[in-house]
C-alpha cells in the first residue's frame, strides 16, 4: 500500500461552487467567461480548438455546466438541455424505439405524462401507469409489458409519494430494462439515484438548481458511457441544447444550491407542522412527517426531506381556490424550486393535463413550493389566507 494519502473526494458544496468552474488562465477572471459566440475558429481546416467548431454541439459554457452537473449527482456525464422536458425527450427518443414500453408511476409528472402518452404514444411507444410503492405491481406491470423503461419520480408531484429507488431499480435491471429516475424535487443534494443503482437521472433545472426563478433548463446525468452517447446525440441532432446564457445562470444557481436547500427544508418543516395544527386541513403531505406512508423509505434514501408540501383542504375545490388566491408573500403561479414562495393548484395549473385521466390531481389540493423567506412571514401569510375561509 502506498505511504501517500488518495486524495479525498471534496464535498458537495465545495463541489458545486468548483466543478467545471476552474479560473480563466489569460487574465486570471475567478468566474469563467460566458461564451455566446456560435461559431469558432480552428487552428486550420479539420484541427479544431479545444474541439468547438459550433456552439449547436459545443460550447465551453455549457459544457462547464455539464461538468458541474455531473459532479453533483456522482455521474461521469452531465448532458443539458433547453428545458426539462427537453431532457426527458432526448432519453425517449434517444433509447426507445416504436413498440417499446414505458412503466411509470400513476402520480407522474402531468408533463411528463403527456409527453409520453401523447407525443410518444404516436410513435409506438406504450406506457402503462402504476402505483410505484407497491414494488409487486410494479415487477407485474414490468413483466407482463416487457418494458424497456421504469420512470421513477420520487417525491412525486405534486402527491408527494415515495418510491424506494433501489428496489425499483432492482425490478428494473431483473427485466432487463433502464431505470430513470426523476430528481428534481429531491435536488442530488438530498438524493444520489445514481448510487442507488439507477441508470440515468434527469432533472428540470428550471427548478432548484437554478433556483431563481429566471431561466429554463433541464439535465440527464448518467455513469453509462453508451447512454451518455446516445442521449447526447439527441441534444446535438435535435437542436435541444441549453443556451449559453441559460448554462451560465443554471450554474451561477447550482453554486449556492446546498445553502439554500437547507433553507427550504427547514422553512417546509414549519409550514408542514403549521399546517396539522390546522381544523380546515384534512391531509398534510410531507415526506418529513412521521405518519407520511414513505417517511421510513425518504428517511433512508434521502438526507432532507425537501421544500415541497402539499395539502388538502376540508372545504374541498372552493377552499382551495380561496387560499390560493388570498396568499401575499406566497405567489398564485406555477413551477417550483426558486427562493420565492410559490402557491399552485396542480388541479387547473400544472396537472391540468392529466384531468380526466387515472393521474388526475385532487381539485381539494394544494401545492407549496416554500422559499427561503422568513418561516414567521410564511406562516402568517396562511394564517391571513386560511382566515379567508
Amino acid at each position: 500500500m502506498s505511504s501517500q494519502s488518495q486524495p479525498q473526494t471534496p464535498g458537495f458544496n465545495t463541489r458545486a461552487v468548483h466543478a467545471g468552474q476552474a479560473w480563466e488562465e489569460s487574465t486570471g477572471a475567478v468566474i469563467p467567461p460566458l461564451y455566446l459566440s456560435t461559431t469558432y475558429h480552428p487552428h486550420r481546416i479539420g484541427e479544431l480548438r479545444g474541439g468547438y467548431d459550433y456552439s449547436r454541439g459545443t460550447n465551453p459554457t455549457r459544457d462547464s455546466l455539464q461538468e458541474q452537473l455531473a459532479a453533483l449527482e456522482g455521474g461521469r456525464f452531465g448532458i443539458s438541455y433547453a428545458s426539462g422536458l427537453g431532457a426527458e425527450d432526448a432519453i425517449l427518443r434517444g433509447l426507445l424505439t416504436s413498440g417499446d414500453h414505458v412503466v411509470m408511476g400513476n402520480d407522474v409528472y402531468g408533463g411528463t405524462f403527456r409527453l409520453i402518452d401523447r407525443i410518444h404514444g404516436g410513435a409506438g411507444i406504450g406506457h402503462t401507469p402504476v402505483d410505484l410503492g407497491d414494488v409487486d405491481a410494479v415487477r407485474a406491470a414490468v413483466r407482463q409489458n416487457h418494458a424497456k423503461m421504469l420512470w421513477i419520480e420520487t417525491p412525486s408531484n405534486p402527491m408527494m409519494k415515495i418510491a424506494d429507488i433501489e428496489a425499483l431499480v432492482a425490478v428494473a435491471h431483473e427485466a432487463g430494462a433502464l431505470a430513470v429516475v426523476d430528481n428534481t424535487f429531491a435536488t442530488p443534494y438530498l438524493q444520489q439515484p445514481l448510487a442507488l443503482g439507477a441508470d440515468l437521472v434527469v432533472h428540470s433545472t428550471t427548478k432548484y438548481l437554478g433556483g431563481h426563478s429566471d431561466v429554463v433548463g433541464g439535465s440527464v446525468i448518467t455513469d453509462n458511457q453508451e447512454l451518455a452517447d446516445k442521449v447526447r446525440f439527441i441534444q446535438f441532432a435535435a437542436g435541444n441544447q441549453s443556451s449559453p446564457f441559460d448554462a451560465y445562470l443554471t450554474t451561477r444557481g447550482i453554486k449556492t444550491l446546498g445553502v439554500r436547500m437547507d433553507r427550504h427544508v427547514a422553512n417546509a418543516e414549519a409550514v408542514a407542522d403549521w399546517l396539522l395544527g390546522r381544523s380546515e386541513v384534512s391531509h398534510v403531505l410531507y415526506p418529513g412527517l412521521p405518519d407520511h406512508p414513505g417517511h421510513q423509505i425518504a428517511a433512508r434514501q434521502m438526507s432532507g426531506f425537501g421544500g415541497m408540501v402539499s395539502v388538502r383542504l376540508k372545504g374541498g375545490a372552493s377552499a382551495a381556490r380561496t387560499v390560493a388566491e388570498a396568499t401575499r408573500v406566497f405567489t398564485l403561479a406555477e413551477s417550483l424550486g426558486g427562493i420565492e414562495s410559490l402557491m399552485n393548484y396542480p388541479s387547473e395549473m400544472t396537472h391540468a393535463s392529466v384531468k380526466g385521466t387515472e393521474l388526475a390531481v385532487p381539485e381539494d389540493l394544494l401545492r407549496l413550493s416554500v422559499g427561503i423567506e422568513d418561516a414567521a412571514d410564511l406562516i402568517g401569510d396562511l394564517e391571513r389566507a386560511f382566515g379567508q375561509l
